[in-house]
């Protein structure tokens, strides 16, 4: 089947707009990507992007009929493209390794962590990525004044959330969670643990009452999220009225893949 003739100007290719943007740094067009991989290609051949950041090319590769392979070092990275690609392709199938999948391999993170802050890091990323938050600080080493991330609902609310990968754990944490939801004038504080709470945790958790918004039901100010409940129920695991995707926003659904001839490659 005869195709259009490549061009040197590729001047009607725009930068990322707002509907496509997802909120990653350096995030280049889809269409951009898209010309890329229909001309070096053929359908059915292996894309490879070792560097694949917010997953441009995996997404044009996967709407394009090609099999991918994408690698990327940071969780803030996998845990976008997996949900892009499982917001543009409902029905995608993929792999995912270097991840943990259980919560065996949670813990085994963790473990790495307490050795090695970058490991520990990671462990923070992977984690936020379960529930869709966006990491505090962007993934960026430093202080982060106990907000480990964020998740955005309603027109101006927010949620703040404080991830904790030791055993350790005790009722202070709860109240220094419900301290900088104050500090911040934030409205949910979500307390997100490998280890399980315990009752004194969840008592206190319960004292800080309900936020209420009109037009939904009450959910707890103070919600304690297990990395378990996260790994099997995803964002569902946070309770949010009028919950936005503006922390990494939903990647748009792609109805169709184009057709295109075999290329004599």
């Amino acid at each position: 089947m005869p195709g259009i003739p490549v061009q040197n100007d590729w001047s009607d290719i725009t930068q990322a707009g707002k509907t496509e943007r997802l909120g990653y740094p350096t995030q280049k067009p889809v269409a951009l990507l898209e010309r890329i991989v229909a001309a070096s290609s053929n359908p059915g051949d292996v894309v490879l992007d070792p560097f694949c950041g917010c997953g441009t090319t995996v997404h044009a590769a996967e709407k394009l009929g090609r099999n991918w392979i994408g690698i990327d070092v940071t969780h803030l990275a996998i845990g976008l493209i997996e949900k892009r690609l499982r917001d543009a392709f409902p029905k995608v199938a993929f792999t995912t390794h270097g991840v943990p999948q259980d919560i065996a391999g949670a813990r085994d993170l963790a473990n790495r962590g307490r050795e090695d802050k970058n490991y520990y890091f990671e462990f923070e990323k992977w984690a936020l990525s379960l529930i869709a938050a966006q990491p505090g600080n962007m993934g960026k080493k430093g202080a982060d004044r106990g907000i480990d991330g964020n998740i955005y609902f309603g027109k101006t609310h927010r949620a703040i959330v404080s991830v904790k990968a030791g055993d350790n754990i005790g009722v202070g944490m709860i109240r220094d969670l419900r301290g900088v939801i104050e500090r911040e004038r934030a409205e949910i504080g979500i307390f997100l643990t490998l280890t399980e709470p315990k009752k004194t945790m969840v008592a206190e958790a319960a004292a800080a009452g309900q936020f209420e918004m009109e037009g939904f039901e009450p959910v707890p100010r103070i919600q304690i999220v297990t990395i378990e409940d996260a790994l099997h129920l995803r964002d569902r695991a946070v309770r949010l009225p009028a919950r936005r995707d503006d922390a990494f926003k939903r990647a748009a659904r792609e109805e169709d893949t184009r057709a295109q001839g075999q290329l004599d490659i």
